[in-house]
């Protein structure tokens, strides 16, 4: 598992994704906080970083899948994924590997934004006139939706070996659940099964750790739709073994 999630990393890092990556959040992000009138927080007058955990999933949401998109469907295209599975190796450890080291990404896009938080905490009148544990609550609900949305990724990933197909079906998850499920419970306006699509929805999971209160539900949820999506990826690798 440590000898995939090394190649993984050094695959990236050595080749220009990680930093177009980076650089395409950051810019993409930076000029919605911090300079575009209509959300930037100098305009809005308030020591809040609500325009930034607000606006990041939608851009997660295109991003992870272009990062997930080559995981396992470039190697099946290009015949290493069988050369793989005759190795010593467990199904597992190569999902595992590949989901940590994605994921392990983009938490390193994410870190530069703390300087965000910074920037906020000295710019608040007084200074640290800012509700840090929201922001503590967004940044734990926002590592967990992006380790769900790369696990979705990498299952799309596994499905077949075209790259711009795995991308598409990845954003398409991503955000039928983010979006998706919330709309799908407005129509129904009330009753079980609006409860259930507005409870799976990812956004309403996201949004009630931005409270400030960490529920384990919402935690526990965010775990095992994570897990679950893992999972479908592992079945898939082991039927590619067969």
């Amino acid at each position: 598992m440590l000898a995939i999630f090394r190649k993984e990393i050094g695959s990236f890092f050595n080749s220009l994704i990680a930093y177009i990556v980076m650089a395409v959040f950051l810019t993409a992000i930076g000029l919605i906080v911090w300079v575009f009138p209509e959300s930037n927080i100098l305009d809005y007058g308030y020591a809040d970083l609500g325009s930034f955990f607000s606006l990041a999933p939608y851009v997660l949401i295109f991003l992870i899948p272009a990062i997930t998109m080559r995981s396992l469907a470039e190697e099946s295209r290009n015949g290493t994924l069988e050369l793989l599975l005759t190795k010593p190796l467990h199904d597992y450890e190569l999902v595992i590997g590949k989901f940590l080291a994605n994921w392990v990404l983009v938490l390193l896009t994410l870190l530069p934004t703390v300087l965000y938080y910074y920037s906020v905490y000295e710019l608040g009148n007084p200074v640290g006139n800012v509700d840090s544990a929201a922001v503590f609550g967004s940044y734990i609900g926002l590592l967990l939706l992006s380790g769900v949305l790369v696990s979705m990724g990498l299952w799309s990933s596994s499905l077949n070996d075209n790259q711009i197909v795995a991308f598409i079906l990845g954003v398409f998850l991503a955000f039928i659940w983010y979006v998706g499920f919330g709309a799908v419970s407005a129509l129904f306006g009330s009753g079980a099964f609006a409860a259930f699509f507005s409870w799976a929805a990812l956004d309403q999971q996201y949004l009630a750790l931005g409270k400030g209160l960490l529920d384990s539900r919402n935690v526990i949820y965010l775990l095992s739709l994570m897990a679950f999506f893992i999972f479908l990826t592992l079945w898939r690798v082991e039927k590619l073994r067969k």
